[in-house]
């Protein structure tokens, strides 16, 4: 039995929508949008089956392809992608991953995108302690090849209360702490392109393995769990 995928007529398909990008034109397409929303579905369905093996996942999210455009300047109604986030087991584990299909934009993400007022004062702080294993980390050869660099907005000084001459303080200033990766057209049609999402969320694990540490101990490393 053959793995779901992402097919070809699929970016086509999001192709075209970016192209006619009103309701009319959707109307008129809206079983072919149902047929490519279904194999997608069953694609991300998949990644998270993969994900289960090496990581425990609270829940997956597909975002629906109609924008909220109540208080934005660009009123087109469709996304042109289909997009998904699987959230890490509650207040345990944190964090999670995302999956965008784009034709020519897509890009697989983790991390920790919205990190609460209390989580992102206790990374801080960690840094502020010592950030030599985060580093390592983030900087291991594997997990850089794939991954890059750490992204996310930051302030642009130094969060109040924090000496903003911290040797630290690139990562201080963070206020989100992701990593992005892209794909080609080419790629994400693909066979391998499930292995690849799945190689490279395998790949994460010990970012959020110290990231789930730091965020169930104190700066004494006891365990608030």
């Amino acid at each position: 039995m053959l793995h779901p995928a992402i097919t070809k007529e699929a970016l086509y398909f999001l192709g075209k929508l970016k192209k006619n990008n009103d309701r009319e034109w959707f109307n008129d397409h809206k079983t072919e949008f149902t047929e490519h929303q279904n194999e997608v579905k069953d694609f991300y369905a998949l990644a998270m089956d993969n994900l289960k093996v090496h990581d425990q996942i609270e829940k997956m999210k597909m975002f629906r392809i109609y924008r909220d455009v109540r208080f934005s300047k660009d009123k087109t109604p469709y996304k042109a992608h289909f997009a998904v986030s699987y959230h890490r087991l509650g207040a345990e584990k944190r964090g999670g991953y995302y999956i965008r299909i784009k034709p020519g934009e897509t890009f697989i993400a983790t991390g920790f995108w919205g990190p609460e007022k209390e989580d992102l004062y206790r990374i801080r702080k960690e840094f502020e302690l010592d950030a030599s294993e985060f580093r390592d980390i983030i900087n291991e050869k594997f997990f850089k090849k794939i991954w890059g660099e750490l992204q996310g907005d930051a302030v642009k000084t130094a969060p109040k209360g924090f000496d903003k001459m911290h040797e630290n303080i690139d990562l201080i200033r963070h206020k989100q702490f992701t990593f992005s990766r892209s794909f080609t057209d080419e790629e994400v049609v693909s066979p391998l392109f499930i292995d690849e999402i799945d190689k490279s969320f395998k790949a994460v694990r010990p970012y959020f393995d110290f990231m789930s540490e730091v965020l169930n101990t104190n700066l004494n490393g006891d365990s608030l769990v």
